[in-house]
């Protein structure tokens, strides 16, 4: 559980005003002294995101934000920061002085939020009473230690519960168990040596979970093994080589991408098809907006900086222009594009995918993601995505 990815952990924020015992209470869930300390306001300054396993429960991060009503010169910054945080929280610890005011200026939205109030040692009996009163769903802290912190961690356990889903299986729910996947592994310059990358070992993790037996080949195997392998249900390719496995795979066995079954799990597939269509409305000087949520070394084989903007501009035409933003940054200026294509998504957060996608719903741009696109460019996005349609997802 210690090696999760960061992307397949629920990821709870400590939020709260300067000063308030967010890092306190930071420190005292991981069981160790990561975050500063003091009686002085602003000791952290920029989030601080930690992975831990929460006994009954499974593998969280945890994240420490900067406290609202931090008033130095960089104090507005910092509130952008916490803000951004939220947006991809799954749930929310809001942090308040017993003694202090209640306001704690954060929007939350729709994240669940947990109110817990500290330093309840500091204020009368008959007070606290009364606050408890008034706030039965609330956490009251004396102080940080393990018996402290016990109804907390129960707390926020029962909440992720709550929050949990069939449909976080990426094939559970589109195979049965018994089914026969064959998943095909192109090996390319940006595969990091002797490893899979991650929405593969994902993919083959869910098989074994869901009694799918799984058949990983490359594609110069993939012909013979169909031949071989009987009833076979469903192919799953890497995106790029979509074109070749789609003229080598019969009719009568279904097809689909990794990128595919990621953007179905975290995010809305039939938004994603609608904004793979808005390519061919596109226009000279048109921008689009490439969002990649890792980090790595270009080469010329590279999806969303190379493959993908070319075959959008053989397929158009017209003369684009991409922006690429990386990891958990995004511009704020997204008026001005007339498509955003999403990676798979695969090193970030279902709730922080969830997010942009409202974000792009609501500003009435056009979103598709890697998969997706690459489907629509090759052709094939009918038949790619007939699994999902089919199975009502």
């Amino acid at each position: 559980m210690e090696k999760a990815p960061l992307s397949m952990r629920k990821h709870i924020g400590i939020f709260g005003k300067t000063n308030a015992g967010k890092s306190s209470l930071f420190n005292a869930l991981l069981g160790q002294g990561v975050a500063i300390v003091s009686e002085v306001s602003g000791t952290t300054t920029d989030p601080i995101s930690k992975p831990m396993e929460l006994v009954g429960y499974g593998p969280v991060t945890i994240i420490d934000t900067a406290g609202f009503g931090d008033v130095s010169q960089l104090g507005p910054h910092r509130m952008e920061k916490t803000q951004e945080i939220i947006n991809r929280c799954d749930l929310a610890i809001l942090v308040k002085d017993i003694s202090a005011e209640e306001n704690s200026g954060f929007d939350f939205g729709t994240v669940p939020v947990i109110n817990v109030y500290t330093k309840c040692d500091k204020i009368e009996s008959k007070a606290l009473m009364e606050k408890k009163q008034k706030h039965p769903d609330s956490i009251f802290l004396d102080g940080y230690s393990d018996v402290d912190i016990l109804p907390l961690r129960e707390k926020i356990k029962e909440m992720l519960l709550k929050q949990q889903r069939d449909d976080e299986t990426l094939i559970g729910d589109i195979l049965k168990p018994g089914d026969t996947v064959v998943l095909v592994i192109p090996i390319d310059s940006a595969a990091p040596k002797g490893r899979l990358i991650l929405p593969q070992v994902q993919t083959i993790r869910d098989c074994i979970d869901n009694n799918i037996t799984a058949v990983s080949v490359s594609l110069d195997m993939l012909e013979r093994t169909l031949n071989e392998i009987k009833n076979v249900s469903l192919v799953i390719t890497d995106s790029q080589i979509f074109k070749e496995v789609a003229e080598i795979v019969p009719e009568s066995i279904s097809l689909t991408s990794f990128s595919m079954l990621l953007a179905n799990k975290k995010g809305k597939m039939m938004q994603l098809i609608e904004g793979a269509k808005a390519i061919e409305k596109l226009k000279d000087d048109d921008k689009i907006l490439m969002l990649e949520a890792c980090t790595h070394s270009t080469t010329h084989e590279d999806i969303g900086k190379v493959k993908i903007p070319m075959l959008m501009k053989k397929n158009t035409g017209k003369k684009l222009e991409f922006t690429h933003f990386s990891g958990y940054d995004f511009p704020e200026d997204i008026q001005r594009y007339s498509l955003v294509v999403q990676c798979g998504g695969c090193m970030i957060n279902k709730k922080a995918i969830q997010n942009r996608l409202e974000v792009f719903e609501e500003n009435n741009i056009p979103v598709t993601n890697y998969g997706v696109v690459l489907a629509y460019l090759n052709g094939i996005l009918e038949r790619a995505s007939e699994v999902f349609i089919k199975n009502n997802i």
